[in-house]
């Protein structure tokens, strides 16, 4: 059934308001349920895939703080039907350009709020400041501690809760880490939201918010200078595109968010009939080596595996994210802290915790991995993926795709045979395409992990 529009009576809600729309609105699969559903709040209330991301972003900040927060960022990519095409945003939380004098540990200069803001630009249908506003309720009210969240805790809990101000947040009364379906608090990180609110997101790169992250880095061991706030910014880039089956083509994260490559690359595999095993392998082997010689990451897809090569060593947690809308627009992202809790250093009295900065001591860069496919020739969104899990992030996209678009599996058994180890995938499909057929679509969270997945239609 065709979305249908509530009348302009005051019979139903108004528009920006949870009811809005009618029907069908498109479907959310997300790491966190909490951030699944503000996305579907979003999309209920009329706006479109790119408002449904930036708002599940800014909840995963307060519900998933684990592996997104404010001092962290990411990389998403735009699926656009009025022009056909898919563009990437990447906006990684980046090294800083030294490590200063007292910097125990040195924090990436964060972008998620900018990089938010970026993404509502290509296609926006609600007010960005609207948009913020669903995480900091959750943040000054309080949020039920998701399955997710507490098992990171557990895992981190000792050297975490050593910090004052993650203490004050991921700790109970008597000092034990908070359990899941627990009340999680932040005051803190509530008002740093409702200052981007007001101010705007550039207020923490550039006035009152920034001035306060530049001073109290510097006592969290961070290092953080109002140059490099000031200097970050997120950057629209090309993704890199393979064709698919049936004039489709698929479009992958481009580097730096190199988990894009390494899953072009499985996926290219994949197509020639390697292994899974394989596959995964030769993809990973493509982003150690870009690491190692960067040039132009196309030439990575079409290269003979590289041999040897230094390896990828231990690489970060992240999260990841997958909408689309009733009208064919589509949003996959994958977001970052460059560490499970980042630094495990919170910004005294900002309420988030600092980023682990890239490239120094052990800590390297994640591989996000996220990929869209579509039909240039229709203008119309085919499928959605993004995917976690460290080094089996890129083949956790690229395998349920291929066995999915090239194989015709459905989503579920593509979920399930197409993934490795730890990945966890986040994936939407319409197998008659969007605009279209909506009765053909459906929304899918990899069940082994802790995330949800919504085929929003109201009723």
């Amino acid at each position: 059934m065709n979305s249908l529009l509530s009348p302009f009576t005051g019979s139903g809600p108004a528009q920006g308001a949870p009811g809005f729309v009618r029907g069908f609105l498109g479907g959310v699969a997300a790491e966190d349920p909490a951030a699944a559903l503000a996305a579907r709040s979003v999309l209920s209330a009329g706006g479109t895939a790119v408002d449904a991301a930036v708002a599940a972003g800014f909840t995963m900040a307060v519900t998933l703080p684990s592996r997104v927060g404010l001092g962290g960022g990411g990389a998403c990519l735009v699926f656009d039907p009025a022009k056909g095409a898919t563009e990437a945003v990447l906006f990684l939380p980046g090294a800083p350009a030294g490590v200063p004098p007292g910097a125990d540990r040195p924090a990436a200069v964060p972008l998620l709020a900018r990089g938010l803001f970026a993404l509502h630009t290509r296609k926006p249908g609600r007010p960005f400041e609207e948009l913020i506003a669903p995480a900091e309720q959750l943040a000054r009210f309080g949020t039920e501690m998701g399955r997710g969240l507490a098992a990171d805790l557990a895992a981190v809990s000792g050297p975490l809760l050593a910090d004052p101000g993650a203490r004050s947040v991921f700790a109970g009364p008597g000092g034990a880490p908070l359990q899941a379906g627990q009340r999680l608090v932040q005051p803190e990180l509530a008002g740093t939201l409702g200052q981007l609110r007001v101010a705007g997101v550039g207020d923490l790169h550039q006035g009152n918010l920034a001035r306060r992250l530049a001073e109290v880095s510097q006592a969290a061991g961070g290092g953080l200078t109002l140059d490099e706030l000031r200097a970050a910014l997120p950057n629209l880039a090309a993704p890199l595109v393979l064709p698919s089956r049936g004039g489709d083509q698929i479009a992958f994260l481009p580097p730096p968010a190199d988990g894009g490559l390494a899953a072009a690359v499985s996926f290219a595999a994949l197509q020639a009939g390697q292994g899974l095993e394989a596959a995964a392998q030769r993809g990973l082997a493509a982003a150690a080596a870009w690491r190692e010689r960067g040039g132009d990451p196309r030439a990575y897809l079409t290269a003979a595996a590289p041999a040897g090569g230094p390896g990828l060593g231990v690489l970060p947690a992240s999260a990841g994210l997958m909408v689309f809308d009733r009208s064919g627009n589509a949003v996959t992202c994958a977001f970052t802290l460059n560490n499970l809790f980042g630094t495990g250093r919170m910004a005294p009295g900002m309420g988030f915790l600092l980023a682990a900065a890239p490239g120094i001591g052990a800590v390297q860069p994640p591989l996000l991995s996220a990929a869209i496919a579509y039909n240039p020739n229709l203008r119309a969104f085919r499928m959605g993926i993004a995917a976690s899990g460290q080094q089996a992030a890129p083949i956790s996209v690229a395998g349920p795709a291929a066995l999915h678009l090239l194989r015709g599996a459905d989503t579920a058994a593509a979920l399930e045979n197409g993934t490795l180890g730890t990945g966890r995938a986040q994936i939407g499909a319409c197998l008659n395409y969007l605009p279209g057929y909506p009765d053909r679509c459906v929304a899918r969270s990899d069940p082994r992990g802790t995330g949800v997945a919504l085929g929003a239609v109201d009723q």
